[in-house]
């Protein structure tokens, strides 16, 4: 478990060192046996120590002597719960993505890469307050056969196999992100056809591989 813990403080860091997040800002957890590790309320990642890093369990209350753990542990739950693939998440309120999620919007299929969160689009989960059950379920749904997706006026979340993988598809999602507003300042940018994309998703899979 201690290797783990540090692991979550390492990826915690890369949130602002990568610019995902600033200060305390989004968290990172981590699955583990019958729960998961995950960063503390309220604490700057840059003064995170092993023993702040917060256990919750998939079923049940966590234990507050232990610490407390981020106001989103809930989703962070959730998405273990109803995600066989999660090992990892990553929620970030990153720039870009934030920007995107304020209106509300879906990222469509303007560019292949869209593909690397599992769909034909990264969808955006309705708004709800943070910490909330409300907002738990809104994201389960926006994940619905994805690996990623924004949060309307709050930001993006995106799970992987391990921390390695949920940090670098975040990566990718800012990025996305990104490049849509700026096709958009050109006009509506041409959407790859659903055929098309289809075949990307396959090829996707090779593609995380590598």
């Amino acid at each position: 478990m201690k290797n783990l813990r540090f692991k979550v403080i390492k990826y915690a860091k890369m949130l602002n060192s990568k610019k995902l997040s600033a200060l305390r800002s989004g968290n990172i957890s981590a699955k583990f046996k019958d729960g998961f590790l995950i960063t503390p309320s309220g604490v700057k990642y840059s003064l995170l120590r092993s023993k702040d890093i917060v256990f919750v369990p998939l079923k049940g209350k966590f234990e507050k002597k232990y610490g407390i753990p981020s106001s989103e542990w809930r989703f962070h739950r959730d998405i273990y719960l109803n995600k066989k693939d999660a090992n990892a998440i990553v929620h970030a309120h990153s720039t870009f993505a934030t920007a995107v999620s304020s209106h509300g919007k879906k990222i469509p299929a303007f560019h292949y890469m869209v593909a690397m969160a599992g769909g034909n689009d990264i969808k955006c989960s309705k708004y709800a307050t943070f910490g909330t059950k409300e907002l738990s379920k809104n994201i389960i749904l926006a994940l619905k056969n994805r690996q990623a997706c924004l949060m309307a006026n709050h930001g993006q979340v995106a799970f992987g196999k391990n921390l390695s993988t949920a940090f670098e598809l975040a990566q990718e999602v800012e990025n996305i992100c990104n490049q849509y507003i700026i096709a958009l300042k050109l006009g509506q940018p041409k959407i790859l056809s659903f055929k098309e994309m289809k075949k990307v998703l396959v090829k996707a899979k090779n593609y995380k591989k590598g």
